[in-house]
C-alpha cells in the first residue's frame, strides 16, 4: 500500500469527523431555538396570572372599602379565614398553614369536592373569573382567589384592626394550571 492511499483514509476520517461535528452543532441549535418559545410561553403565564392576582386585590380591596364605609364592618374580627383548620395557624407542626401550601393545594383545600365553589365562608372571592382587558386569548381562562388571613394569630396579641390579604391568581386552560401567582398584603383599617 502506498503513502498516497494512507492519507486518502487518513483525510476521509477528518471530513466524517468534521460533518459529526457540524450535525451535532445544528442539532443543539435547533433544540434551543426550539425550546425558546415554550419558555417564553410559561414566563407569559406567570405574568398573567399576576395580573389576575392584582385584580383580585383590587376587587378586594373596593369591597372592604365598601363594607367598612357603610358600617358593616367595623374591624377584621370574624372576617379572617379560619377554616379550614390549620389555614391560619403559622405554629411549626402544621402542615396546612397556608405559606407551607403552594398555590394549587391552597386551591384543593379550600374546594375539597371540586365543584368550583369553597366550602367556607370568609374566602372573599374564590375562582372569580377575571377577563384581561384586550384579551384576544381563546381557550384559557383567567381567576382570582382572596381571603383574610389573622397576621397576630399564634402567640402575638391579637389586633383586629389589621389582616393579611392573600390573592392567588390563576391562569388555566380547561381544567389544568398552567401558572399561578401569589400575592400576600398587609392592610389595616384606621377607623374614622
Amino acid at each position: 500500500m502506498s503513502l498516497l492511499n494512507k492519507r486518502r483514509g487518513v483525510s476521509l476520517i477528518i471530513v466524517i469527523m468534521v460533518m459529526a461535528f457540524l450535525f451535532s452543532v445544528g442539532l443543539l441549535l435547533l433544540s434551543i431555538t426550539g425550546t425558546g418559545p415554550h419558555i417564553a410561553g410559561n414566563v407569559r403565564f406567570y405574568q398573567e396570572a399576576f395580573n389576575a392576582a392584582e385584580a383580585g386585590f383590587d376587587s378586594t380591596w373596593a369591597l372592604l372599602n365598601e363594607n367598612f364605609a357603610s358600617g358593616g364592618w367595623v374591624s377584621f374580627a370574624g372576617h379572617y379565614l379560619e377554616d379550614p383548620p390549620g389555614i391560619d395557624n403559622p405554629d411549626k407542626e402544621n402542615l396546612f398553614y397556608f405559606k407551607r401550601l403552594t398555590d394549587e393545594e391552597i386551591l384543593d383545600y379550600l374546594d375539597k369536592d371540586r365543584n368550583g365553589q369553597s366550602e367556607y365562608n370568609n374566602v372573599l372571592f374564590f375562582n372569580h373569573p377575571y377577563v384581561p382587558a384586550g384579551s384576544e386569548r381563546s381557550g384559557l381562562q383567567y381567576s382570582f382567589t382572596c381571603f383574610l388571613i389573622n397576621d397576630e394569630k399564634g402567640g402575638l396579641t391579637e389586633d383586629h384592626s389589621d389582616a393579611l390579604l392573600v390573592c392567588i391568581g390563576v391562569v388555566r386552560a380547561q381544567n389544568k394550571i398552567l401558572a399561578t401567582s401569589r400575592l400576600e398584603v398587609v392592610i389595616a383599617y384606621q377607623g374614622i
